[in-house]
This record gives C-alpha cells, sequence and structure tokens, in this order.
C-alpha cells in the first residue's frame, strides 16, 4: 500500500511540474485557453472558414502541416514580388478584438497579418491595415528594396528597411517601439496579439506592448495622407471586417490563432 500511494504522489507531482512549467514557459497562451470568450480561427487541425481574397477556395499552398496554418512555397525575392494570394478568415467579420497568434518566417522572410478586410479591392493591404511580419535582420541583405523604397520617396539609405517595415509596426503608418520589441530569430517561433477599438490599438510582440495609435484621429489622417496610402482613399476606413493573412512569395507558418471580440 505504501508503495502504490508513493507511486501516485511522484505521478501528481510530476503531472504539477510539467504545468508549472508550461505556464512559466507561455502564460499568455495559457491564458488564452482557460478563457472561455475566445475562440480558435485556426486551431491545427481545420482549415473551415478560411479561404482566398475575393475567391471561394484556397489558393495553392495554404495548407495544414505539422498542425501548422502553414504557407508552403520557396521564397522569393523582394524585386520579383508582384502581389501574392492573400487569404482571410471569411466566417465571420469582427469590429472591435483582441486578436492573439503564434508565427514564424524563414531567413528573408515576410508577410502580414490584416484586419476589417473588405473584398472587391486589388488586395487587402490598400484597404486593410496591417501588422507587418518579417525578418528584420536579414530582409534587406537577402533581398533588394532600393526601388521599392525610392517609388515611397524614401531618399536616404534605400536599401535599408525602414521602421514602418519592421516587424510589429502599423505597415507605412506607425512605427514599432524598437526599444521595448523582443523579435526571436528567423526560423523560432513568435507571438503577435492586436487590440482594436476605437479609442486605441495596440501591437504586442511576444508579451511585450510595442506600438498604440488612435484610429482616424487627427494624426492617423495624416500619417495615411502623406505616405503611401495618399492614393488609396478606402485604406483603413472600415470599422469592421475579416481577419487576413499575407502571401508575400514566402514561406510562413501560423498557429494557435485566437480572437475574442471586444
Amino acid at each position: 500500500m505504501q508503495k502504490i500511494i508513493l507511486v501516485i504522489f511522484s505521478f501528481s507531482l510530476m503531472v504539477s511540474c510539467k504545468t508549472k512549467n508550461k505556464t512559466e514557459k507561455n502564460s499568455e497562451l495559457v491564458q488564452v485557453e482557460t478563457n472561455e470568450s475566445w475562440f480558435y480561427l485556426f486551431d491545427g487541425s481545420s482549415l473551415e472558414g478560411w479561404r482566398g481574397y475575393n475567391s471561394t477556395s484556397l489558393p495553392p499552398g495554404w495548407i495544414i502541416k505539422d498542425s501548422t496554418l502553414t504557407f508552403d512555397t520557396q521564397l522569393g525575392l523582394e524585386q520579383n514580388y508582384k502581389g501574392g494570394e492573400d487569404i482571410i478568415f471569411a466566417g465571420k467579420k469582427f469590429d472591435n478584438f483582441e486578436l492573439y497568434l503564434e508565427w514564424k518566417l524563414p531567413k528573408g522572410g515576410n508577410s502580414g497579418i490584416f484586419y476589417h478586410v473588405q473584398e472587391g479591392y486589388e488586395g487587402p493591404p490598400v484597404v486593410s491595415p496591417e501588422y507587418q511580419l518579417i525578418d528584420d535582420e536579414n530582409y534587406a541583405q537577402i533581398h533588394d528594396i532600393t526601388a521599392y523604397n525610392l517609388s515611397l520617396g524614401y531618399t536616404e539609405n534605400p536599401s535599408e528597411l525602414k521602421p514602418l517595415q519592421r516587424t510589429g509596426s502599423d505597415y507605412a503608418m506607425h512605427p514599432a517601439d524598437s526599444k521595448n520589441k523582443v523579435l526571436h530569430p528567423a526560423g523560432t517561433w513568435n507571438s503577435s496579439k492586436i487590440i482594436f477599438t476605437p479609442e486605441k490599438v495596440e501591437h504586442w510582440l511576444n508579451g511585450k506592448q510595442i506600438l498604440s495609435f488612435v484610429p482616424w484621429s487627427d494624426d492617423w489622417y495624416e500619417k495615411k495622407n502623406s505616405d503611401k496610402w495618399k492614393n488609396s482613399p478606402d485604406y483603413g476606413k472600415f470599422k469592421t471586417g475579416y481577419i487576413g493573412l499575407q502571401d508575400h512569395s514566402s514561406p510562413i507558418w501560423f498557429r494557435n490563432i485566437k480572437i475574442k471580440e471586444l
């Protein structure tokens, strides 16, 4: 009897330690999973609700692989990029929300997270805000971005990745805080969170807030009308829409995509 009790106690201690370690390693993920107001957009087993932008089906390459939502492709070069096959979760439109997901990119990789996506346009970028995902460290060494940056009027060091183009930024609108940003290297997992309300938008990366701004404020309109989106009249104007993921000619892996309406 003493031996049986000892075995049970040892097993309970082992489970307790494993649970504690999991919580310590990813407390944010545990919090997400135990809150009933969250639900999965992708749970590792089904692509129900996902389809291509302006399409009725998923484009080639977007698959489930090792329980991740994967864009299975070869890395393309920025100087050859002509647009991609972005996807949306078309099961529901969201207005105010908190979105959480985990992702990783290869060396030189590029992608993004869209929200308030509306269809009927050339692509999500001209209408939808984007949380930028990119390999900050290596992108400019692998890709020639000089012509693209010059087209935007960035004449100083046009071969460099600009703050508005780095991971966690509200792409071409608001730069992420580089001092508070912890970006894990290419090929390893990162977690991102977007909180959207009409009063404030927050971008989080690996558990740290790296950006906040007020949508549709005077400052927001000034930025919108003076840079990349000045010729995109419908950019960012919609207050509800789909969640989308970008194909930027790069492999990309997503998991644990969850959302909570606010």
